[in-house]
Order: structure tokens, then sequence, then C-alpha cells
């Protein structure tokens, strides 16, 4: 009998103890793990796709927009000072901000035929005197006061030398290839600088690339097949962009790239032609095939397609995660690819919150750059909250084309079997972000935790993944925790979510 009482006793105590026990935070137990929702339409992101002509037009997908300048409306004589480029820039920049539109500005001298725009003081043509040195030098340092840190400004095209700024009628002689060079780097620490033909002219400077023939029928053995030279020896694609614009106006365009932007984007021999260009040379933007018939269904979602090849794309591929947050600390670790063709090409901030479940309100974030102010991350030692969108790497060695003999110039076209359809890559890298991060000053209750990744203009939400856990604003949920209490679930049942796609709210 007391044997019986004895292990009942035993047992009661037992259950009693079960039902009042607390698991230790963040044991394997304690984690979530999930794969987040695939997106597959195009986004509009920021610092890649087509790109416009005018910073004022509006267009379905650009983000990008260029600007020409004439050397003399921002300088038209030595008297004039850095207020005048500023002024101008504004003028010309519009409401970009306000639209989520940013610029790649080239400066010019001479246009066509007889359209020079040299400043009133200064001899035209005059390329080499010690006269145009000193104020080339000047005016480059000044567009770096102007631009390097206007978030307006995504990239920067040289120019200056020959037609159009395009380097040629006449080239810059090797001394103006090192001077207004190595004035560029400086001028521009924080800014990607592009050149026309790398190959040839500033060879001993890693500048990005802009071809103005981009996919032509007569130019792909040489101009394409250079680029890519440069990306199999320098890597230079990790680096710096490549980009430019597709030409409808010289040889035998109308073979490829189409007869017009609509005929690019909407045909499959051309398109497909055009995908496989993009993704060989990890080109990030172009312009003059943006033309396309927006009122044309076929047009529409061909472009898309093509949108979706151009620069980078991010995908969230694996979420691990702690959903209880008794010692407040939050383990985050977020695992994805680049779906796209290019990085992306800034150390944009990485953002992490906790939102209000109801009204979506931020009740507490952190960022890899005010971590990083704060060494923080030291604390954690090497697992300090990390992370850089600039290591999202695409694939490598996508399938190149079989160039063979041709009877016009310049001798060797691509095969017909490129156009057929989208070649492949030989890899797909991942990339991560996360770590552990210290939350603070948050009262016990559950929340939904996000990632977001900042634009430096304003340190507000801008890029997006390619998931369907979105909302407004450039948020992306990754699931519910819980700070100070019982585990929760984890899980983002009863949330609802906004089309990533179709977000014009994000401005910077």
């Amino acid at each position: 009998m007391y044997k019986d009482k004895l292990v009942a006793t035993m047992l009661l105590l037992f259950l009693l103890g079960c039902a009042t026990s607390v698991e230790p935070p963040n044991d394997e137990a304690a984690q979530r793990s999930y794969a987040p929702a695939y997106y597959d339409r195009g986004l509009r992101n920021p610092l890649k796709g087509f790109t416009t002509r005018d910073p004022g037009e509006v267009h379905e997908w650009a983000t990008l927009a260029h600007e020409y300048f004439r050397w003399n409306e921002l300088e038209n004589h030595e008297s004039d000072g850095l207020d005048e480029i500023l002024r101008v820039t504004d003028e010309a920049f519009g409401d970009v901000r306000s639209r989520n539109v940013k610029v790649i500005p080239r400066v010019y001298l001479h246009w066509d035929g007889d359209q020079t725009h040299w400043p009133s003081d200064m001899t035209t043509g005059d390329y080499d005197s010690p006269q145009f040195k000193a104020r080339v030098t000047r005016l480059v340092e000044r567009l770096g006061q102007a631009w390097n840190d206007d978030p307006r400004v995504a990239f920067v095209e040289m120019g200056i030398f020959g037609k159009w700024g395009e380097h040629h009628s006449p080239d810059p002689t090797w001394e103006m290839q090192q001077l207004v060079g190595e004035a560029f780097v400086k001028a521009f620490p924080d800014k990607k600088v592009s050149v026309r033909s790398p190959w040839e002219e500033f060879q001993e400077f890693d500048f990005g690339v802009y071809w103005d023939s981009w996919a032509h029928q007569q130019q792909m053995y040489g101009s394409g097949r250079h680029i890519d030279e440069i990306n199999t020896l320098t890597e230079r694609w990790k680096t710096n962009y490549v980009g430019g614009e597709v030409a409808y106006n010289w040889g035998d365009w109308q073979i490829q790239p189409g007869e017009t932007p609509t005929d690019s984007v909407d045909d499959p021999t051309h398109r497909n032609f055009i995908e496989n260009s993009i993704r060989w040379l990890h080109c990030t933007q172009l312009k003059w095939i943006d033309r396309y018939d927006q009122n044309d269904q076929g047009a529409r979602e061909g472009a898309e397609i093509l949108h979706r090849a151009l620069g980078y794309r991010l995908v969230l591929t694996h979420v691990h995660f702690t959903p209880s947050i008794l010692d407040g600390v939050l383990e985050l670790d977020v695992f994805g690819k680049n779906e796209g063709s290019a990085p992306f090409y800034y150390d944009w901030p990485i953002q992490v919150a906790l939102h209000d479940p109801d009204s979506r309100e931020v009740i507490w974030s952190a960022n890899t750059r005010s971590l990083e102010a704060s060494g923080e991350g030291e604390e954690f030692g090497v697992q300090g909250f990390r992370g850089d969108m600039r290591s999202w790497w695409p694939g490598f060695q996508w399938t190149e084309p079989e160039f063979v003999p041709s009877d016009g110039w310049p001798g060797q076209v691509v095969s017909e079997g490129w156009s057929s359809s989208p070649g492949q890559w030989n890899n797909s890298p991942t990339g991560r972000i996360g770590g552990k991060v210290r939350i603070e000053g948050v009262p016990d209750g559950e929340y939904v935790l996000s990632l977001s990744v900042l634009d430096p203009g304003n340190m507000e939400p801008n890029l997006r993944f390619a998931t369907t856990q979105y909302w407004n604003g450039g948020w992306h949920p990754l699931g519910r925790v819980s700070v100070g209490g019982p585990r929760s679930g984890g899980d983002l049942d009863g949330l609802s979510f906004d089309d990533p796609g179709s977000d014009l709210s994000i401005r910077y």
C-alpha cells in the first residue's frame, strides 16, 4: 500500500512539474525554419532595369533615368561656380525622389555635326591644352561635390570626350585618360563610374561599361566579346556595373536586336537573344529599348521577362529564427539567391524590425549600419548580425554565344542557336543575412518580425525581395515572435499581405 502511494505521489509531482516548466530559450527545439513563398512577377526595384532618357518620364518598370548635361550649361565661363551645377542638376532631376527614380548623368561637349557645347572662354575642339586640363579636372572635382553624395544619382557615365561623350571622334589621348580617370576616381569614391570601351581606353582603371549598341548584330563580336573578356579576366562585373543602350539606327539592327523596341521585347527571336546577352555580360540597365509600346500586351509581357533578367533579382530561400525571445537576444538567419544577372552594387543597410501585428507599426528596429557604429556586433563576436547585398552574386558563366563567319562587317556574327531560347548558368551561389541582435525596450508581447533593405537617401525600406510575404513600404514579414512570454508558434497565419509588384508608395 505504502509503495503504491509513493509511486502515485511521485507521478503527480512529475505531472505538475511538466505543466509548469518552461523550455530554455534559443535551443534547437525553439527554432522556426521554413521557405518563404516565392513571387514570380517583376519588381520595380531601384538601381536596375529599363532606363528612360528623361528623368521626368513615367515608365511601368523604370527606376533609372539617363540625363545628358552640356558642359556649357553647367559651366559657361571660368567664373561660374558650383552653385550653377547644383541649380542645373536640381532643375533637370525634378521630382525623381517622389517616384523612386535615380539618374545616370553624362556630361558632353559635342553632340553631332556642328552641335558643340564648349564654355564660351574655351576653344572648341581643344582637348589637349593646359587650359583644358585645368578646367576639366576642376569640372570633375565639382561634379563630385555635387553628385557623389546625392542619393538621386545612381551611377555616373564619364562622357566629356568625343561625339555624344562616347570617347570617339576624337578618342581621348593616353595622357588625358590618366588625368581624367584619376580625377573621376577621386571625385566619386561612393558612386560607380562607367566608360564606353574600357578594353581600349582607361584600361588602368576599374570603371564599369556603357555599351552604346547593346546586342547589335555587328557589335557582338567586337564589343560584346570584349566585355566578356574583361569580366572573365578581372571579374569587373562583381564590383562595377555593365549597361548602356540598345541602338535602332545603324547597320543591321533589324536582324538583332530587332526593328523597334517593341519588336525587341515582343518577338521571342529578339527577346531571347537580348536576354542571353544580358545574362552573359551581367547587364544591369538598358535604355532606348524602354520605348516599347506599353499599350501592346505582348510587348508588356516580354518586357517583364527582360526586366526580371536585368540587374539583380533577390529571392529568399530559407529563414531560420527564434520565435520566443526570453533572454533579449534575437537569432535570425536568412538565406537566398540572386536570380538576376548582376549584383546589387552599393552597401545599403539591412534592417530587422518588430511590428505590431494589427497596425503594422514598427515597435523596434535595428540595421547593420547602426549596429556596426555602436559596436554591438562585438558582443557576439563573429555571430554579430551581418549582411551585405553586394555579395549576393548571380550565377556565373552563362551559355556563351557561338560565332560563325559572315560576309558582312565585322566578319563574325552570333549563330542562330542563341536566339532559340535562354541559356543557363553553370552555378548559382547563395547569399546570407543573419546572426544575433539584442532587443531592448520592447514591451512583452507578440510581434511580427520583418526584414528590409534601407535606401541611405532617407534610411527607409526600398529594395524588394521576390516573395509574396510583403507589406507596402518595403517590409518583408518573416514570422511571429514573442518577447518575454511563452513561445510563439512563429507562423504568419492570419496576416494579410500586399502585392510587391504594384507598390508605388516607396520613395527616398
